[in-house]
């Protein structure tokens, strides 16, 4: 067709069939044969046919695009998550867009402002700073759904996706517990979001549920760009030492493995680790890190489910704001061994003359 304008009018008559039929292929509706989609996508290569964005977004008010915010993008953790979310999505022909907040929360609430401004079709959304009142009063000014991913947010109306840290911390303490080990640390960072509050709780009711006392051997890591280092290491030094860790993130765990090595101990005849997600740090190490995980294809389902159901003209805007509790499991490796019945050797102890800061 040379020059012209290549329009749906034209690959529907190349097709044969009508151009509702054509456009419902192109909307990837559900209620077409595979023949008649064969069809159009024939032609539609055929005539090189690339359809006008624009246009289909002021017919049907959709852009087709879904803002995606997560506090730090630099977690190999939320990496996988929205590699998930984004195949998921997918799939029902929608586009994810990741805006990086930084744990910054003017910076989460641009990115909150520019998915409103750009006509996002919904957001799923995750801030450092859930318990600003800004980012909660932003959020509920949004013409478009909103999905929070594993985030509680006061006064917020949106559905979410949680994780169950609190039973995800039972089971791990719980297998520590049958190890012999009575005090366990926990690194997490030092922030006050639902995943570090649920996780405090799940190891202070895990101790409490098997009749010990809880030693509240919490480690917090104050930025992201510090480590648990040093605060770890003196616990180890100490006349009480921990004899097993539960620790968030690779960031932590690599600054807390490195304290470990320090003092001599060996993993895991001389203190167990269990790793908060299953990066491939975690599954690479030597020896592999029994890791709490959970299933990121799941939890992208439900994401896309809870979403999806809020939009087109059948949705429920006012309807009640809907949770979902994405369960852990875990997955036990070569990082824990029964307690050790004696301290650590003297001389199998390691003391640098200046121990350095571990910043990862």
């Amino acid at each position: 067709m040379n020059d012209k304008t290549i329009r749906l009018e034209d690959v529907a008559k190349l097709a044969g069939v009508s151009v509702g039929s054509a456009s419902r292929v192109l909307n990837h509706a559900p209620n077409v044969t595979q023949e008649v989609r064969e069809k159009v996508e024939r032609a539609m290569r055929a005539l090189r046919y690339q359809p006008s964005h624009a246009a289909r977004s002021l017919r049907s008010r959709s852009t087709k695009t879904i803002g995606c915010m997560f506090s730090d993008v630099t977690n190999p953790l939320y990496a996988r998550a929205f590699r998930a979310l984004e195949e998921s999505f997918r799939s029902d022909g929608y586009m994810l867009l990741l805006a990086h907040g930084l744990n910054d929360e003017q910076r989460e609430l641009e990115s909150l402002r520019t998915f409103q401004e750009r006509g996002m079709d919904g957001v799923i959304c995750a801030p450092g700073h859930e318990r600003s009142p800004e980012i909660a009063a932003v959020l509920n000014a949004m013409s478009m759904p909103v999905l929070l991913y594993d985030r509680e947010i006061p006064g917020s109306r949106a559905d979410a996706v949680l994780f169950d840290h609190v039973e995800g911390m039972k089971q791990a303490c719980g297998r520590l517990f049958e190890l012999g080990h009575t005090r366990i640390a926990l690194a997490l960072w030092n922030a006050g979001s639902r995943p570090v509050r649920k996780r405090i709780e799940g190891y202070r009711a895990a101790y409490r549920a098997a009749n010990l006392e809880c030693p509240d051997l919490i480690l917090r890591q104050p930025t992201p760009t510090s480590s648990v280092y040093d605060e770890l290491l003196s616990m180890l030094e100490g006349p009480h030492p921990p004899t097993a860790l539960i620790a968030q993130g690779t960031h932590i765990l690599v600054s807390a493995l490195s304290a470990v090595a320090h003092t001599g101990r060996k993993v895991p005849s001389d203190f167990s680790v269990v790793s908060i997600g299953d990066s491939d740090f975690v599954q690479t190490h030597d020896p592999a890190i029994s890791a709490l995980r959970t299933d990121v294809a799941t939890v992208a389902a439900h994401a896309k489910a809870l979403l999806l159901s809020r939009l087109g003209k059948d949705a429920e805007d006012n309807a009640a704001p809907r949770r979902v509790l994405v369960p852990y499991a875990l997955f036990e490796r070569d990082s824990c061994a029964p307690a050790p019945q004696t301290a650590v050797p003297e001389t199998r102890m390691r003391r640098a003359s200046s121990p350095k800061q571990h910043s990862q």
